[in-house]
């Protein structure tokens, strides 16, 4: 990729980067209201970006962008004929049509495409995970704030009717108090994905533009397309990937701005592949008056939750996925008839069983089946473009995914370190712990730390 141009140095200051913000936003609100969409990366979920945006009134699909040819060919082809294909994002960035992007790269690319669009204009819907550490997220805050862009978080659940269902049940009380939250994503992909050498990229991936601020490595069959989860330069394993999601929904329901510490154990136990995330792991979240938990496994399935995500309360629990919820209700009995053997008798002296006249449950058992994936993608798409136009916040706003993005972060922190991680909200940092502050930001791979410098972050 060529030398970042200079001209992005205006981010340094706001008067200019408003007035952008308010010429794209007259272009957007023009006589048609359509909205020029464009999309970075055509990956597994960049498919689904592309089909699903193509489907919505609205909008034009008017460019893609990637570092791999075969990819790029087929994102331009599945995008249609208003689409024009860029190797390098920034042209469609300056591409006139463009009015939004659709951010769908490896993780490692999310926060500083962000930044970059928002720089040009750009209002952005940008997938999950956030970041790839702590810091980036403040720095896409702050660029998004200064521009007056719309930036929407990949996190599509929250537009589907059944979530908005169970969170305004659990909010009105429905389960009673929720004390605990429990999470997973348990697989079993024994041996692993190989051990395969490393050496010359394929012709057609541009591998120095794909590895963009990261480190610069190797090529290797692993590192690159799709498998790049599971190496820590560029993503943060299953934490980052399905852990987000369901963070994000507590985040949503709960809120995670009381998180107090967080502790994570696990390891690389028994793949033999040549990833270094986790193949699993178990991390506890300490919050004011309730607690959360996420449990991962790559190479053992067991038993599998029937949800992924729980909320257990006082009243009962709600279990939800994709496909819909269900609620189910605690029965309501006595304290002393819950006692071990007290059915039977205890000893003179002991407690006693009190007499009921049967046992009821402490709320409504439900079950919802009405939840639908492709609706959400096209849900949140459409939330997205609505916001555009409306410049309102979107669902998933960049506070919110920051938040998740922090939990995910500290929790792969503290299994690298081996403790516990105390948080403090107020000062963005790991009190006391110099060396986990540290963690919390990485150096970016020239010539992208120049136009880290230029957006006036970092």
């Amino acid at each position: 990729m060529s030398t970042p141009p200079t001209r992005r140095g205006f981010l340094a200051g706001s008067t200019t980067a408003l007035a952008l913000s308010a010429a794209a936003y007259r272009r957007v609100a023009g006589a048609n209201g359509r909205v020029g969409v464009g999309f970075v990366g055509y990956g597994l979920i960049g498919k689904r970006h592309v089909a699903t945006f193509r489907k919505l009134d609205g909008c034009d699909l008017v460019g893609v962008s990637d570092v791999h040819r075969g990819r790029l060919a087929e994102g331009v082809a599945a995008a249609g004929p208003t689409a024009a294909p860029f190797a390098d994002f920034r042209k469609l960035l300056d591409h006139k049509p463009t009015d939004a992007v659709v951010v769908a790269t490896p993780d490692h690319w999310h926060a500083l495409v962000t930044m970059l669009a928002c720089a040009a204009g750009k209002d952005v819907y940008v997938e999950k995970p956030l970041t790839v550490f702590v810091r980036e997220g403040e720095w896409m805050q702050a660029v998004a704030n200064r521009t007056g862009r719309v930036v929407q978080a990949g996190t599509q659940q929250r537009s589907g009717a059944h979530y908005r269902r169970a969170r305004d049940l659990i909010r009105g009380g429905h389960v009673g108090k929720v004390v605990s939250v429990r999470m997973s994503a348990v697989r079993n992909v024994m041996p692993g994905f190989g051990n395969p050498p490393d050496g010359r990229p394929p012709a057609d991936l541009d591998y120095d533009a794909w590895l963009g601020p990261a480190p610069a490595r190797p090529y290797n069959p692993n590192r690159s397309l799709y498998h790049f989860r599971w190496f820590w330069d560029y993503s943060g394993g299953q934490m980052t990937n399905l852990g987000a999601h369901h963070l994000d929904i507590v985040e949503w329901v709960l809120g995670l701005d009381t998180l107090r510490s967080v502790a994570s154990v696990g390891g690389r136990f028994a793949l033999s592949d040549n990833g270094e995330t986790p193949d699993t792991q178990d991390a506890a979240f300490a919050f004011d008056g309730w607690s959360a938990a996420f449990t991962m496994r790559e190479c053992s399935l067991g038993s599998r939750p029937a949800f992924g995500l729980e909320f257990y309360g006082t009243k009962g629990s709600l279990g939800i996925s994709r496909g819909g919820f269900v609620v189910t209700a605690d029965p309501d009995r006595p304290p002393a008839n819950q006692i071990p053997g007290v059915a039977e008798g205890h000893p003179v002296g002991g407690p006693t069983s009190v007499p009921t006249g049967g046992t009821k449950p402490r709320t409504t058992a439900i079950e919802d089946r009405s939840g639908s994936s492709d609706e959400q993608y096209a849900g949140h798409a459409r939330n997205f473009l609505g916001c555009v136009r409306s410049r309102k916040p979107p669902v998933s706003d960049l506070a919110g995914a920051q938040r998740v993005a922090v939990a995910c972060h500290l929790a792969n922190l503290s299994l690298r370190l081996g403790r516990s991680l105390r948080w403090d909200w107020k000062t963005a940092s790991v009190p006391g712990d110099e060396e986990a502050n540290r963690a919390l930001v990485r150096p970016y791979r020239a010539p992208w730390d120049r136009e880290l410098k230029a957006l006036g972050v970092g």
